[in-house]
């Protein structure tokens, strides 16, 4: 009979193992791309997990033509504002301009100058080489809460095109459509809190003989006596979820309005209530508990796998 083991697990790439420092995270932009003038992501909030009806229409699939139950999460996503152009060079923020017309509520979230000396006129070409933009939820429409998310925000094209996109948009309110019309998209947030455990959950391990001396929920060991030291390696206690994670190549089943295409329960979704936006449903799972405030963006990678896949959305249930 083979010998029972149980290697511990967690990888050591996610290092240190401590709380996010803010729930949207910061992303690079650099390396994310996208054809046409277009914002590289959108601020979402998560409204649960249900399983949808679809029609499979994936060539060479097993089920194709037929009618298949797939788990998914679902994503409200309420319009977006802009709050503010920045501009760099070099990969160095060299100077920020605010937009004057913002809504009340972030107004008194976050403290304004009362001068405000800059205009975009006074950044001349060959002062910067990029420019992105400070962006802001109107999570006022849902039934969250009233203070909006503030995330920095990438654009795609060369650098007059950006400009130009965003003079347009400086007044108006950003949808979802308007940003996301992919196939696949990657999801950044923070994951689920689980506060302060033990090795054994944390990392997996398995459980010890009910005759060991020191306990049976721990390493067997900490290590070697020289060097004499615990190395960063040895499974130990300490803090467990609310991680920065990110989710790349999550399939979009659907992306509505509530207006055009009612998918709220009669007692709306559990924890969260009824959707009053825009939403966009996402094959598999995602990171969070319900409500958590979600960065979607343009994939960094594709999969041809998750690209191959089409489904038709027929309903929830």
């Amino acid at each position: 009979m083979s010998k029972k083991a149980g290697p511990r697990k967690g990888s050591l790439q996610f290092y240190p193992r401590v709380r996010a420092k803010k729930l949207l995270p910061r992303v690079n932009w650099n390396p994310i791309s996208k054809e046409g003038v277009e914002l590289l992501g959108f601020i979402g909030y998560k409204v649960g997990m249900k399983s949808a009806f679809v029609k499979d229409n994936t060539p060479h699939s097993l089920t194709k033509g037929k009618k298949i139950t797939i788990p998914v999460t679902i994503i409200e996503c309420p319009t977006m504002k802009i709050f503010s152009i920045r501009f760099y060079k070099n990969r160095r923020l060299i100077g920020e301009v605010v937009n004057e017309n913002i809504d009340k509520e972030l107004k008194r979230k976050i403290k304004l100058p009362k001068e405000r000396k800059k205009k975009i006129e006074d950044f001349k070409e060959g002062d910067f080489d990029n420019v992105r933009i400070i962006a802001y939820s109107q999570v006022k429409k849902t039934n969250i809460k009233k203070t909006p998310d503030i995330a920095e925000i990438g654009v795609s094209g060369n650098l007059s095109e950006k400009l130009n996109f965003i003079k347009e948009n400086l007044t108006k309110e950003i949808s979802v459509k308007d940003v996301i019309d992919e196939e696949i998209v990657d999801v950044r947030g923070v994951t689920r809190g689980k506060g302060t455990q033990g090795p054994t959950k944390r990392f997996g391990l398995a459980l010890r003989s009910h005759k060991s001396e020191k306990g049976v929920r721990g390493p067997g060991t900490g290590g070697s006596w020289h060097p004499a030291r615990v190395e960063f390696m040895q499974p130990m206690a300490g803090q467990m979820g609310f991680f920065t994670r990110a989710v790349y190549n999550n399939k979009v089943i659907a992306i509505g309005n509530i207006s055009e295409k009612e998918i709220n329960p009669k007692q709306g979704f559990k924890y969260f209530g009824k959707i009053k936006t825009e939403y966009i449903i996402l094959r598999g799972s995602i990171q969070g508990p319900v409500k958590r405030q979600l960065l979607i963006t343009s994939p960094l990678r594709k999969s041809k796998k998750q690209i191959k896949k089409n489904y038709e959305f027929l309903e929830l249930r």
